[in-house]
C-alpha cells in the first residue's frame, strides 16, 4: 500500500489510525490493523465500520478484498454483520493481559477498611442540587468577557461574595480589591514564597511545632527555612518569636491549632499583632476550619486586629471538598501588585465557572445553610467518638476544643508506634502525632493519634470507633 495508516476520523466520527505496513497480501495487512485496533480497545465493542465500498475507496484498493477481510473478522467474532445495521465491532470480551508475577513477589499491605485520616470532609455531603443550581444561575447571568481570559485576581462576582462572607462570618477586614483568588492554601504559599527565593515574601518563617509536613515541604523548596515555635494549653508560643535568631514571619492555625487542637490565646493573638508591627514582621493566618466551632460561637480572625499585618488564607477544602479547587489570599494593600505579579497576566488555576458558581452559592444563602448542616454533622460525629472512648477506652480523651475535622487522642507514654500498628491489624487509616511533629522541635514529644472523624461514611462509622477503640491500648 501506499500508506502506512489510513484516518478514518469522517468514516467514523473520531480518530482512528490503522496501521497498514508489514508482511503480507494487502486483505491480510488490512485484517491484521482492524484486528489490533479492536484488541487494543481503538475500535469499542459496538462501534460501526464504513462500508466496504467506502473503505476501499480511501484506501484504493479493491472492494472485494475489504469484503473479504470483514467476512474473516465477522467469522472469527472480531466483528459483526447485520442486514440493515452494517459492520460494527462485536461486544465481546478483550482476552485479559497476563502479567507476569515474580514467585516471591512481596506482599502488599491489604486496602484499609476504614478512613479515620484528618484532612477531609465527608463527600457524600457535597451539596450536589444546590452546587447545580448555582452553576445554571451563574451561567445563565455571567456576562461574555468572563469566558475570555482570566482575571488573575479572580472573578470580582466571587471577591465581592467573600468580602461579604468573611467579613460577617470570620471577622476579616477585607475588600475585593485586597482578594486574590488561588486554588488552595498549598497554592497560596507558593504565589507567597514562589520557588528558589523568588518569592514575594522571604524567610526565615516561625511555624507551629506541629502542622503538616507537606506545607513545610513547599516552603523548603522555596528555601524557606522554618523555625518552630513551642505550643502549649494557650497555642504557640509567640513570646519565642522574640528570642534567638529573628524571623520575617509566622505562620499560625490560630482558630484551631493543626493537629493538637486548640485555638490561640486571646493574649497571644493580641501578642503576635505587637510583634508585627514592632519588628516589621509578617503573621500568616490559616483558617482551614474555622467554621467549625461546636462548643460556642467560632472565633474570629486575628486577620480582624490588623489587616495590614496579617496574610489571610482560607479555602473550601474543608467546608465543601478539596475537588473544588478555590481558596483565596486577603492580602495586605503593599502585597497586592507583587502577589498580582507572581501569578502572571492571566488565571491559571482556579476556572471561572467554578468562581462564578460559589459566588451565587455564598449569595443565595446555600454556603451557610451547606456549613450549619455540616457543622451539625460534624458535632454528632465528635460526640459519638467521645461517647465510644468513655465506653470502651475511659483513660484515652480527645485534647482540645470541639472544633474541626479531627480530634487528637493522648496516648501512654510510649505507646503511639504501637498503636498505630495495632490500628492497622484493624483495618484502619490513621495518622499519628509524631507524623506531624516539625523535625527541629524541642518541645516535648507526646504520644497521640490524629483521628479525622468527617471522612468514614455514614452507615461504617460506628463500626470504624468500634476498631479504633479495640487498637487503643489498654488503661
Amino acid at each position: 500500500m501506499s500508506e502506512s495508516w489510513v484516518n478514518l476520523a469522517e468514516r467514523l466520527g473520531s480518530d482512528l489510525h490503522l496501521e497498514l505496513s508489514g508482511a503480507g497480501g494487502r486483505r491480510a495487512i488490512l485484517i491484521r490493523a482492524l484486528r489490533d485496533a479492536v484488541r487494543e480497545g481503538r475500535l469499542a465493542p459496538g462501534t460501526r465500520l464504513p462500508p466496504y465500498r467506502s473503505l476501499a475507496a480511501d484506501l484504493g484498493i479493491a472492494r472485494n478484498t475489504v469484503a473479504d477481510a470483514y467476512a474473516e473478522l465477522v467469522a472469527e467474532g472480531w466483528l459483526t454483520a447485520r442486514q440493515g445495521s452494517g459492520t460494527q465491532v462485536a461486544d465481546r470480551a478483550t482476552p485479559p493481559q497476563r502479567t507476569r508475577v515474580p514467585k516471591r513477589a512481596p506482599a502488599r499491605p491489604a486496602t484499609p477498611t476504614y478512613n479515620l485520616r484528618q484532612g477531609q470532609p465527608d463527600a457524600a455531603s457535597f451539596p450536589r442540587t444546590a452546587w447545580l443550581a448555582s452553576a445554571r444561575r451563574a451561567l445563565n447571568s455571567a456576562p461574555n468577557e468572563a469566558f475570555g481570559p482570566g482575571d488573575p485576581q479572580g472573578r470580582i462576582e466571587l471577591r465581592r461574595a467573600l468580602t461579604e462572607y468573611l467579613g460577617r462570618a470570620r471577622g476579616v477586614r477585607t475588600d475585593p480589591e485586597r482578594i486574590v483568588v488561588c486554588s488552595g492554601f498549598a497554592h497560596g504559599l507558593r504565589l507567597l514564597f514562589g520557588s528558589g527565593g523568588g518569592g514575594v515574601l522571604r524567610g526565615p518563617l516561625a511555624v507551629e511545632s506541629y502542622g503538616l509536613g507537606f506545607h513545610r515541604s513547599i516552603l523548603e523548596t522555596a528555601g524557606v527555612r522554618t523555625v518552630p515555635l513551642g505550643l502549649d494549653e494557650q497555642g504557640a508560643r509567640i513570646d519565642e518569636l522574640t528570642e534567638g535568631q529573628r524571623v520575617r514571619g509566622v505562620l499560625l492555625t490560630p482558630a484551631h491549632q493543626f493537629p493538637t487542637g486548640g485555638p490561640l490565646h486571646p493574649a497571644r493573638r493580641t501578642a503576635v499583632i505587637d510583634w508585627a508591627r514592632t519588628r516589621g514582621g509578617l503573621v500568616l493566618e490559616d483558617d482551614y476550619d474555622g467554621e467549625f466551632r461546636y462548643d460556642r460561637e467560632p472565633v474570629g480572625a486575628v486577620q480582624g486586629l490588623d489587616s495590614e499585618r496579617v496574610i489571610y488564607v482560607g479555602s473550601v477544602s474543608k467546608s465543601l471538598s478539596p475537588g473544588v479547587r478555590l481558596g483565596w489570599l486577603v492580602l495586605p494593600e503593599h502585597l497586592i501588585d507583587d502577589v498580582l505579579a507572581a501569578k502572571g497576566e492571566r488565571e491559571a488555576w482556579a476556572g471561572v465557572i467554578d468562581q462564578l458558581t460559589l459566588a451565587d452559592l455564598i449569595e443565595s444563602g446555600h454556603y451557610d445553610r451547606h456549613i450549619r448542616r455540616m457543622r451539625q454533622r460534624y458535632r454528632r460525629r465528635r460526640d459519638q467518638l467521645v461517647a465510644a472512648l468513655a465506653e470502651h477506652a475511659p483513660h484515652i480523651s480527645p485534647t482540645g476544643v470541639a472544633a474541626g475535622l479531627h480530634a487528637v487522642l493522648r496516648l501512654p507514654p510510649g505507646t503511639e508506634q504501637s498503636t498505630t500498628k495495632a490500628a492497622a491489624w484493624q483495618g484502619l487509616a490513621l495518622d499519628g502525632l509524631a507524623d506531624f511533629r516539625h523535625p527541629d522541635a524541642t518541645m516535648s514529644a507526646p504520644d497521640g493519634l490524629v483521628v479525622g472523624y468527617s471522612t468514614p461514611p455514614e452507615h461504617t462509622y460506628g463500626a470504624a470507633l468500634e476498631a479504633l477503640c479495640r487498637a487503643l491500648p489498654p488503661g
